[in-house]
């Protein structure tokens, strides 16, 4: 079993220690974090909270399909995956403990539960618990791991739908924060267009937590680039993490609009890709490689002029600041 720092030692130091990350191989320097991806998957299982475990899968089958594409990662020079798969949706701290040892990649695995497309993928304790409640669960897996694995998380992970948030959404929203304030876990929440992060902005805002602790997931489906500018300048982070060949020009246009303001410093960028698939026949003939960044937006990135240094802000020192474990208190 890994072993980590106890919770009480990491706070008390943490005012004079170096900014760490959490991976699921034990912490980490995050100067040592490297260029990284911040929103990949490995294995996402669909088939619904109820259904879902362990048994829908083959670990040896699953890590043995999935090592090539995270191979195909290092002569680009990455060093860091950030899985985003949540709990019953197919997380599984094994298999990516396997994988990080496997490929050398620090992998970050997450806490948190996922309420987007209507709630399928949330336990029936999230609908009966208060968010005190599920912030316990949430904090008991950064205190004393996830199951008996000893494996910790390094972010939380919740979902919402688009539109006006659900009584149901506030309150996973409100778990994240309490959750935060007692981890310094960032929250990264899948949510699409602006109006529904903005609403969590603020929400969290009210529970005392920073938006610079807030990490607004798939942020290239938003057409309105004001709530962009909005979210940045409160000071969240802004994820175009759907890099593919059909959205490339639509990211560079997005990444635009955040530099033309001054905010390249909140943009995080990845491909929401990989995806080994249980309930397919063949869980991994529907994998998606994590490589278009490199072949197509990087490309273009430096076409347009864009410094090393400014790349190297866009996938080093951003994702980085993101995950760094620090407690993010609002000051109203």
């Amino acid at each position: 079993m890994i072993k980590f720092l106890p919770l009480a030692l990491l706070l008390a130091t943490h005012a004079i220690a170096r900014p760490q990350i959490m991976t699921v191989a034990g912490m980490i320097d995050a100067e040592d974090f490297g260029k990284s991806l911040i929103h990949e998957h490995i294995l996402v299982d669909f088939i619904g909270a109820a259904e879902t475990g362990y048994h829908r899968w083959d670990r040896a089958a699953a890590a043995k399909a999935m090592l090539p594409y995270l191979e195909e990662l290092a002569p680009h020079g990455i060093q860091s995956f950030v899985e985003c798969t949540p709990a019953y949706i197919g997380r599984d701290p094994i298999l990516l403990k396997t994988l990080s040892d496997q490929s050398g990649l620090h992998i970050v695995t997450n806490t948190g539960y996922y309420g987007a497309r209507q709630n399928k993928f949330l336990p029936e304790h999230a609908h009966t618990e208060t968010a005190d409640q599920l912030a316990a669960r949430w904090t008991l897996e950064w205190t004393d791991g996830i199951e008996d694995t000893g494996i910790k998380p390094g972010f939380i992970k919740i979902g919402v739908d688009r539109g006006s948030l659900s009584d149901l959404h506030k309150k996973l929203v409100i778990a994240a924060a309490k959750t935060h304030l007692e981890t310094g876990l960032t929250i990264a929440s899948h949510t699409g267009p602006g109006p529904a992060a903005l609403e969590q902005i603020e929400l969290l805002k009210e529970h005392g937590v920073s938006p610079s602790a807030f990490i607004w997931v798939h942020a290239h489906n938003e057409t309105d680039l004001s709530n962009h500018l909005e979210a940045a300048q409160q000071g969240a982070w802004i994820s175009l993490d759907g890099i593919r060949f059909r959205s490339v020009e639509r990211i560079f246009d997005q990444i635009e609009n955040l530099r033309a303001h001054d905010h390249l410093d909140r943009i995080l960028l990845s491909h929401d890709a990989g995806w080994y698939r249980p309930e397919e026949a063949d869980p991994a003939s529907k994998v998606r490689p994590y490589t278009d960044l490199f072949a197509l937006l990087l490309p273009r990135l430096q076409e347009a002029g864009y410094t090393q240094n400014e790349i190297d802000q866009l996938l080093i020192r951003n994702p980085a600041k993101a995950l760094t474990i620090q407690v993010r208190k609002h000051q109203k």
